[in-house]
């Protein structure tokens, strides 16, 4: 009969059974190839198509720009849709990798991409919807040239507060998901502590860009330094080294409880 044995990973079975089984090390890769094309797709979206289209305030500026870049647009709104595909895909490789450390933990961050997916989804249907009223006459004849520009500026207002309002979800995930790394062992406990960080300056940068925009304006880029930190650092780490081995696991975890010498 052969020994049932529990690794250090908290996996059960026979060492042969194990043998099927994706490698933690293979598991983080692939979690980090998806994070990574979460960075990618995303950063297109929000940071470049977003950016392309939409101004604050201004009507005639955003139909313009909607209509002169409506190739653009719709390829915006595929890049948010797949942003939230590989941000699902990312949450339950790493739910695989970590659930081993504390299961609630590696539930909530999974639930909580999948708030942040689904709302991204649902904001960019409002995006396609400010193409479609943009570029489709029968608007403008029906509310005229300044009716049809407002609506299309509403729409792409709802999908840049909708996508501001996610981002509590963006940044609360990163809390469990922080908690798991520091407890694993399998990551440097310093990238853990930096992730719940990132947790908190997402909540600061959502909050006052709602409740005291002027501030949030002041503050946002010192905020994204942390948060870019953070995730980038994760992103690095399990595509370069995966996770620690087992044996590289219990060494850091005898260190950190060795005492200090005076």
């Amino acid at each position: 009969m052969q020994a049932v044995v529990q690794d250090t990973y908290g996996r059960t079975g026979s060492p042969k059974a194990r043998e099927g089984m994706t490698s933690p090390k293979r598991l983080a890769r692939i979690a980090g190839v998806f994070y990574l094309f979460v960075a990618i797709f995303g950063g297109f979206a929000e940071g470049f198509v977003d950016q392309k289209l939409y101004v604050a305030g201004d009507a005639a500026a955003t139909a313009g720009n909607v209509v002169a870049n409506a190739g653009l647009a719709r390829i915006g709104v595929v890049a948010h849709l797949v942003n939230g595909v590989f941000f699902v895909l990312a949450a339950m490789a790493l739910y695989l990798l970590l659930n081993h450390v504390q299961k609630n933990a590696a539930r909530w961050m999974v639930v909580l991409v999948a708030l942040a997916a689904g709302i991204t989804g649902l904001n960019a249907v409002f995006q396609f919807e400010g193409l479609r009223v943009a570029t489709d006459s029968s608007y403008a004849a029906a509310f005229g040239i300044a009716g049809s520009n407002a609506l299309v500026l509403l729409l792409l207002d709802i999908q840049h507060y909708g996508t501001l309002a996610a981002q509590v979800f963006f940044g609360l995930w990163l809390a469990p998901l922080g908690y798991l790394v520091y407890k694993s062992g399998m990551f440097p406990k310093a990238l853990g502590v930096v992730l719940v960080a990132a947790t908190v300056c997402y909540l600061v940068d959502v909050l006052a860009a709602f409740l005291v925009p002027d501030f949030g304006k002041q503050i946002h880029a010192s905020v994204v330094i942390v948060v870019a930190i953070a995730e980038i650092w994760m992103v690095a780490y399990l595509l370069v080294r995966g996770v620690r081995s087992p044996r590289e696991a219990d060494h850091a975890s005898v260190a950190e409880l060795a005492p200090v010498e005076g």
